[in-house]
C-alpha cells in the first residue's frame, strides 16, 4: 500500500463531491462539496494543496456493461482537464459505478442529514455527493490495499 493522502472527486453537472483520505490510506472521510463551473479546478487544486494529497481519484461513471456513456466521456474530460491543472500530482479514473445509490442508501439508513425546509433538498443532495466520494476514495484504497496496485486508470501521462 502505498502511504499518502489521496483525494476523491465525484463530478456532477452541478455539484463536485470530494474526500480525502488520511495519509496512511485506511479511511477516506468526506470533505466538502464544490459547486460545478467557474472556480472549481482552482478549488480543487486548493484542496490539493491544503490536504497534501500524492494522488486524486476522479469517479468515472461506466454504464453497467462497461461501456462509455455520454457520463462517463464527461467524467473523462474533467480528469483530462484536472490532471493538466494539477500536474505534476497524479489523477486516477476509478469507476464509480453504484457509488451514489450506495451513498444514498448509507444514508437513508443512518442518521438524519439535519438539514429541514426549502433547501433541504439542496443541502441533502450536497451530503450525498460528498458521501458517494468518500464511497469512491474507501473502494479504491480497498481495492489497492487487496491487490497491491494503484487502481483505475492514469489519466495524462504517457497518452
Amino acid at each position: 500500500m502505498r502511504h499518502g493522502a489521496r483525494l476523491a472527486v465525484d463530478p456532477g453537472k452541478v455539484r463536485i463531491g470530494v474526500s480525502r483520505s488520511d495519509p496512511a490510506g485506511t479511511l477516506a472521510t468526506p470533505v466538502e462539496t464544490v459547486p460545478r463551473g467557474k472556480g472549481d479546478l482552482a478549488r480543487i487544486a486548493a484542496l490539493v494543496r491544503e490536504h497534501e494529497v500524492f494522488e486524486v481519484i476522479v469517479g468515472y461513471p461506466a454504464s453497467l456493461s462497461g461501456a462509455e456513456g455520454p457520463a462517463a466521456r464527461g467524467a473523462r474530460s474533467f480528469a483530462h482537464t484536472l490532471a493538466r491543472r494539477l500536474a505534476p500530482v497524479p489523477v486516477r479514473l476509478v469507476d464509480e459505478r453504484l457509488t451514489t445509490a450506495t451513498a444514498e442508501g448509507q444514508l437513508r439508513g443512518g442518521a438524519s442529514y439535519g438539514k429541514r425546509g426549502a433547501r433541504g433538498g439542496q443541502a441533502r443532495r450536497s451530503v450525498v455527493d460528498q458521501a458517494a466520494a468518500t464511497v469512491l476514495l474507501q473502494s479504491a484504497l480497498d481495492t489497492e490495499r487487496q491487490t497491491g496496485r494503484p487502481p483505475g486508470e492514469l489519466v495524462g501521462e504517457g497518452e
